[in-house]
């Protein structure tokens, strides 16, 4: 059902199911999937793909262009997955040419309430954003990551596979998979037991990460200890997202239990 106060472009893109609430806008090159549901008082602009069975809440603003002085018109893209939650005062920005040129929100994930995605992010699958937290441009955020209230990440800051976030966390270094990170400027407080025993993952499997975490992170010579890690660690799979995703970026500076 769509209201009849809502505004949509005759050239949108509205498939089966949807439902458009008062006052939304729809812009011309906006795609909307299957069996969304779009609330009251929702702006969608740019160019814009929305999945299927997203539910967007009111005073959303999705697909506007980027807060970053350098943009000028160019045409760029926001991509939204499937089974999405987006929050009310929800901010998704599209991409910029020099950041790759379109921003993505996997399936699955939970954006609460005035949660903001930059341009050129990456969000991948089941990702849990609180109130208020300020995404940096070109940030990627790996699967399963949660981020907990009034945090903020850097741009081009990188969070690895189910790593969590503490609560008002100031996110300027890369955060492995699976950890804990917390702080005004982050550190990294150990491993994310609870989210690790959540999906079940083997008890030897956590023991064998928990002991390469001591090894990896027994001084501040990453390189160094890496180098020394012997192949039993590396033959878990754990072990070895955490050693991938170390030596994959070097853009931004790993977060460690040393940081400062």
């Amino acid at each position: 059902m769509i209201h009849k106060t809502a505004i949509i472009d005759s050239k949108a893109r509205i498939s089966n199911n949807v439902r458009i609430g008062p006052y939304s806008i729809i812009g011309p090159n906006v795609h909307i999937g299957e069996n969304t549901t779009i609330h009251s008082h929702v702006c969608i602009l740019g160019n814009t793909i929305i999945g299927n069975q997203n539910i967007i809440y009111p005073f959303a603003s999705i697909g506007n262009e980027p807060q970053d002085l350098k943009y000028n018109g160019e045409q760029t893209k926001l991509t939204i997955g499937n089974n999405n939650i987006i929050r009310e005062h929800v901010t998704i920005s599209c991409g910029t040419i020099g950041g790759g040129g379109e921003t993505i929100v996997g399936n699955n994930c939970l954006l609460m309430i005035s949660s903001h995605v930059a341009h050129d992010c990456i969000l991948g699958n089941n990702v849990i954003i609180a109130n208020n937290v300020a995404i940096g441009g070109h940030a990627q955020i790996a699967d399963y990551v949660v981020i907990g209230g009034n945090s903020a990440v850097q741009q081009f800051t990188r969070i690895g596979k189910m790593a969590m976030i503490g609560g008002m966390t100031g996110v300027l270094k890369d955060v492995i998979p699976y950890s804990l990170s917390i702080g005004n400027r982050n550190f990294l407080q150990g491993l994310n037991l609870i989210g690790l025993r959540r999906k079940d993952i083997a008890n030897e499997k956590i023991i064998s990460l928990s002991n390469a975490y001591k090894e990896i992170f027994k001084t501040d010579r990453l390189t160094e200890n890496l180098i020394k890690l012997n192949g039993s660690f590396k033959n878990n799979p754990l072990v070895s997202d955490v050693i991938k995703f170390i030596n994959e970026d070097k853009r931004r500076p790993i977060c460690t239990p040393f940081s400062k």
